[in-house]
């Protein structure tokens, strides 16, 4: 049997070892094993075929252990041991501080308001009597439009353009205080003429 044919199973148990290190905790045992094997792979290679072929495994050697280290670190997380050990990563609503402002924009979810301003695509929007900095969904939205409020990212509000109405109560909320911008019927007044 050729010589070299032992480097190369060397070589390949040497691979197999750094592996394995990577995925079972032995406490560096595996990784001297690794160091060993590969070792010994390359010495025999110079040994059995000279300088060329042991050169040939030094370079073999020196990219094909990164590239499986590499390779087995990046798979590593993916295991279930790589995912008891190391944490997901958290979401934006558990890493950033709870505020009144950002519970109080959370609310808005899925309310109804109206444009204050051309959204192109960031503008103000009113909902539920409040004027809030708006991002629309990637349409333009003119003023007066009505919108709803898809989602919110920290203190970013998300719009779309909708054609709901406003409820009564969405309505009186938007402008309490101003009696012309309200129908006639939700001002409760009779239908008894004034004399």
């Amino acid at each position: 049997m050729d010589p070299l044919f032992w480097s190369v199973v060397l070589l390949i148990a040497g691979l197999l070892l750094v592996v394995a290190e990577v995925f079972v905790p032995s406490g560096g045992v595996l990784g001297f094993l690794a160091v060993t094997t590969v070792l010994a792979a390359v010495a025999t290679a110079f040994y059995n075929r000279g300088l060329e072929v042991g050169l040939v495994f030094v370079l073999i050697t020196a990219f094909a252990v990164p590239a499986v280290l590499a390779a087995g670190f990046r798979y590593w997380p993916h295991t279930p041991m790589g995912k008891r050990v190391l944490l997901e990563i958290p979401t934006e609503q558990e890493v950033l501080p709870d505020s009144p402002q950002r519970r109080m924009l959370r609310r808005l979810v899925g309310k109804v308001g109206i444009a204050k301003s051309m959204m192109l695509p960031s503008g103000a929007v009113s909902v539920e009597g409040l004027t809030v900095d708006a991002v629309s969904e990637g349409v333009a939205i003119e003023p007066g439009q009505h919108v709803r409020v898809i989602e919110v990212h920290g203190n970013r509000v998300v719009v779309s353009p909708t054609d709901e109405q406003l409820t009564r109560t969405e309505a009186v909320n938007r402008e309490p205080n101003d009696l012309l911008s309200q129908p006639i019927e939700w001002l409760g007044l009779e239908d008894e003429p004034l004399a």
